[in-house]
């Protein structure tokens, strides 16, 4: 078990949290949600003792074990992959490290052979003979191959990385594991693996996570981190969901009902406090006035973005045509003869393990590349609009001194007002209108980026990693956009509920186009499966 007694954070005059009491017990996963900027990732580095909150303290037993999924993805790069995976339990790695120094000793001793005798004796009830093969049954599991195992970390790329540091977290069986974004740069198979693991973990989980589909499958709690306070629900995100906004619901209609009752009873009181019959009744109707209580609703952190997409132009019958595109980036070959039509309606959704082949194959078609051989052909009736992964030269090569002169440029409206009601659409309002483009954190970039092509009345939209950097509300904004558009559409992601509630088709690719079927993603999944 840990729990927190009190803890409050401030930063300056911002109070991030407020005395927040929460027991967080074995055998349960919580999933611990909130806007961007909510403070998720802030309340886990107080959890494992990475930060100190300003007031308050975390309870958690000592003899326990707390394990922790590392950010940073460069801190063990002079390592080997399957020593990585086993520094995650540290007591352990510290016991084979002394072991080894002991044995290694040109001078062994008398006294080095009984604490020699006492680190096995450790070893043995710490199941270290099984470490390895745990460890490597973990890396196999997540996707990483044994060829990989005996490399060093900087040797891997950034997507391997991340796997290694997620199984790194894992092993052991810890008593308390917290996962800050574990999905981000995995592959649908690692996702899966993921999953289920996490469904049969016997102790405690808390997760930070903008999957809903992963935190449905994987949540018996969810930890709503809103107010400054912490909230504890029993059931998965979407009970969750309906169960806060049924409580948001519950209390703005006592609220109303309070007010109108209020209304009624100061116009009788206005009407009849100088009627000397009637003033014993404006007396109690008085009474009645003060005794009547509001419940406290404070503005949430939570706001979600508009997003919504409309062609300026009816597309015709012939949208795209792919033909033969190869595409080979630092020796390594992404892309090999890729060859498709896209039909009017479709919405695509690409699928596969390497994500820097999709990305290479969006930047083709998006005019951000080209390829080595091949062709691609958009029909005469179409307007494309592109949402690359990598967004950064819109920005931080932009002349515009303010978000309201960066998004002018992509609008054949120039008046400012139009301008900043459109920013506000994306939560950009007032003086965050007037934001530098260079100072904006990933989810403003996406943001923006969003509002460049509802602007650009595209009639086939291509979004490689639209919900990366994004909140759970602005991913389920974007999701109903995309669902809603009458046009065409391309995209990658790795969040399940948006495929499968925005795809008709999937295309699976390897270097080559490994399967490309019309059907929703679940249907996809179960074949694979079969």
């Amino acid at each position: 078990m840990i729990a927190t007694a009190d803890v409050s954070l401030r930063y300056g005059a911002r109070k991030l949290f407020d005395e927040v009491n929460v027991k967080f017990t074995p055998g349960n996963c919580y999933g611990l949600i909130g806007a961007n900027g909510a403070g998720k990732s802030t309340f886990l580095k107080i959890l494992s003792g990475e930060l100190e909150p300003t007031s308050g303290e975390v309870v958690f037993d000592p003899n326990h074990r707390l394990s922790v999924l590392k950010q940073d993805r460069f801190a063990f790069d002079e390592e080997e992959v399957l020593k990585t995976v086993l520094m995650g339990n540290q007591k352990l790695f510290a016991i084979i490290k002394e072991k080894d120094e002991l044995y290694n000793k040109p001078d062994f001793s008398e006294a080095d052979g009984e604490r020699a005798s006492e680190l096995e004796s450790k070893f043995a009830e710490m199941n270290g003979w099984e470490a390895d093969s745990e460890a490597g049954a973990l890396l196999e599991g997540l996707g990483v191959p044994v060829a990989l195992h005996s490399k060093k970390m900087k040797e891997l790329d950034p997507a391997e990385k991340v796997k290694v540091l997620l199984a790194q977290a894992l092993i052991g069986q810890p008593d308390v594991l917290l996962l800050d974004e574990p999905t981000n740069h995995l592959d649908i198979y690692a996702i899966q693996w993921l999953e289920k693991f996490l469904s049969e973990f016997k102790n405690t989980v808390i997760v930070v996570s903008h999957d809903r589909y992963f935190l449905n499958r994987v949540c018996s709690h969810m930890a709503d981190l809103d107010y400054g306070k912490i909230r504890v629900y029993t059931g998965n995100y979407d009970f969750w969901r309906q169960a806060s906004e049924l409580h948001q619901r519950l209390l703005s209609e006592q609220n109303k009902k309070a007010s109108d009752k209020a209304e009624e009873l100061k116009a009788f009181i206005r009407r009849f406090s100088a009627n000397a019959s009637k003033s014993r009744q404006a007396s109690s109707r008085q009474k009645q006035l003060e005794k009547l209580e509001f419940n406290d609703m404070p503005a949430s952190s939570r706001r979600e973005p508009f997003v919504g997409f409309e062609s300026k132009r009816e597309a015709g019958s012939d949208i795209l045509t792919a033909t033969g595109i190869s595409k080979t980036l630092n020796g390594e070959t992404l892309l090999k003869n890729v060859s498709f039509t896209v039909k009017k309606g479709d919405k695509i959704a690409l699928l596969g393990r390497n994500d820097l082949a999709k990305t290479q194959l969006l930047d083709i078609l998006g005019g951000e590349s080209q390829p080595d051989t091949g062709s691609f052909n958009w029909g005469i009736t179409i307007t494309p609009s592109y949402f690359p992964t990598d967004n950064s030269k819109y920005f931080d090569n932009s002349e515009a001194q303010t978000l309201v002169d960066w998004l002018r440029q992509y609008s054949d409206e120039k008046d400012e007002t139009f301008i900043r009601g459109f920013l506000g659409r994306m939560l950009f309002s007032r003086d965050e209108a007037l934001k530098s483009p260079k100072v904006l954190s990933g989810g403003e970039k996406v943001r923006c980026m969003l509002a460049k092509m509802m602007l650009s009345g595209a009639n086939v939209l291509l979004l490689d990693g639209p919900t990366n950097h994004l909140d759970l509300e602005a991913i389920t904004a974007v999701n109903e956009g995309l669902r809603r558009f009458n046009g065409t559409v391309i995209f990658t992601t790795h969040d399940h509920e948006f495929i499968q509630t925005t795809a008709n088709r999937i295309i699976e690719l390897d270097t080559g186009i490994k399967e490309d079927s019309y059907c929703t993603y679940e249907e996809y999944v179960a074949s694979r499966q079969r």
